[in-house]
């Protein structure tokens, strides 16, 4: 069964927008037919009490001067005592005694049915002294039949209008549309990188077509970067992957135990580099699909200190430099763990003696900064270090075995949480890494 909702959310846009705007009009439309009719019939008898009104005024004056007042044609003229008795040789007035206070009181009275008479009166003192009530009254001939007649045409006007309103709008909105419809048509058949035109008018459409180019520049390069990652990715795994092969077969054919012994530490060896490398692809992984926990306060100079302690046997001595006794920063712990780590490990790759990590701090940032005297970094190749799976040549480190993506993960990490790492040089003669945090004021 379908329900009201799903049914009007079946239908097309301009199918809603003509329906909408056709059921609004007519509203308004009735409405104020309404309201007309309503206010019809009290505007044909202001109209007439208008034109009593222009009667009476010199009826009275002559009355009051000794005069017999002018009757002109459509409007009848009286004058009656106070009681309502006619003095001017006429027939009795057909008024009621409650007509006659009324009037006297200079209130508009209605008389009779078919027709309806419409009267006004004024107290007025002849020349002889007598109080005299001058009359004017008029036949409202045919006001029920133009009262009924007109609100009948008003109701029509506003249906003519609200189907006026319709093929408008109906025209208005398949003008309107005719450009989506041409876009539609152009993302169907829109070929790979390819964009849409732009359209002339300066208008929502013309913005439209502006961040769909925009997103598709943006899917490309998401997919063209996944492809760029998948094939880089598969040419790291295949190295080590064929050589703990062939290191394998060479153990279970050779059965020499020495050499088997040697055999299986290269493989322990490759195995270490082969899940470093799946740990670093689930890392980058997890940050492209968008997954970013809290940020929290973790303290940097504990943090720094427990990475040197973490670096493995035979490493080059770590200096933490901390102009602060605490430097907070707003991350994960996780995040500056894996940080540290890989800068340091990075360092102790090229390093010759010793390596300096010094925290700093300002009003709304703490920084990082691992000094180290390798080789350094060469200008060509500062603006790729950041790139998964770019490595610079293996004989200007002390020992080989990366894989690539840690000083990656460290950029992607940062970046996260709006900082930004950075590489220069070291007053040390090596490279220097900075990466700079949120501060966290405690």
């Amino acid at each position: 069964m379908r329900t009201p909702r799903r049914w009007w959310l079946r239908r097309s846009l301009w199918f809603r927008i003509t329906l909408i705007a056709t059921t609004i009009t007519l509203a308004l439309l009735f409405g104020l037919a309404v309201l007309a009719g309503r206010a019809l019939g009290p505007l044909l008898i202001q109209s007439v009490d208008d034109e009593l009104t222009a009667v009476l005024a010199p009826a009275t004056a002559q009355v009051a001067a000794g005069d017999q007042p002018a009757r002109p044609s459509g409007t009848e003229v009286r004058v009656l005592d106070t009681a309502g008795g006619p003095v001017d040789g006429d027939p009795p007035a057909r008024l009621g005694a409650e007509d006659i206070r009324d009037l006297k009181a200079g209130l508009p009275v209605r008389v009779g049915d078919a027709p309806t008479w419409r009267w006004l009166g004024s107290v007025v003192t002849a020349p002889d002294g007598s109080q005299r009530l001058v009359a004017v009254g008029a036949p409202m001939v045919g006001f029920g039949a133009a009262v009924a007649d007109g609100s009948r045409w008003l109701l029509l006007v506003a249906v003519v209008g609200g189907l006026v309103a319709m093929i408008a709008t109906w025209l208005g909105v398949r003008a309107a549309l005719r450009p989506v419809g041409r876009m539609r048509r152009s993302v169907r058949e829109l070929p790979p990188g390819r964009r849409l035109p732009m359209p002339e008018a300066d208008d929502e459409l013309r913005a439209l077509a502006s961040d769909f180019n925009a997103l598709l520049t943006r899917q490309e390069e998401v997919s063209e970067r996944l492809r760029r990652f998948t094939g880089d990715a598969a040419h790291e795994l295949r190295s080590p992957v064929a050589s703990i092969r062939v290191q394998a077969e060479v153990a279970v054919t050779n059965p020499d135990p020495e050499l088997a012994q040697e055999t299986l530490t290269d493989i322990l060896d490759e195995s270490e580099r082969l899940s470093a490398l799946l740990d670093g692809l689930l890392t980058l992984a997890r940050s492209d699909a968008g997954e970013l926990p809290a940020a929290e306060p973790v303290e940097l100079v504990t943090e720094a200190r427990g990475a040197a302690g973490r670096l493995p046997d035979g490493s080059p001595p770590v200096r933490v430099s901390a102009v602060v006794p605490q430097a907070w920063a707003l991350a994960t712990p996780a995040e500056v763990e894996l940080v540290l780590d890989n800068l340091l490990r990075n360092a102790c790759r090229y390093a010759e003696t010793q390596i300096v990590v010094s925290l700093l701090a300002s009003r709304s940032r703490v920084r990082v900064v691992v000094d180290d005297d390798g080789p350094g970094v060469a200008r060509e190749h500062r603006g790729h270090v950041f790139d998964r799976f770019y490595r610079v040549a293996d004989d200007r480190a002390r020992t080989s075995g990366g894989t690539g993506l840690g000083l990656a993960m460290v950029a992607e990490a940062v970046r996260r949480r709006g900082g930004r790492v950075t590489v220069g040089e070291s007053p040390e003669g090596g490279a220097r890494f900075q990466v700079i945090w949120r501060r966290h004021d405690g």
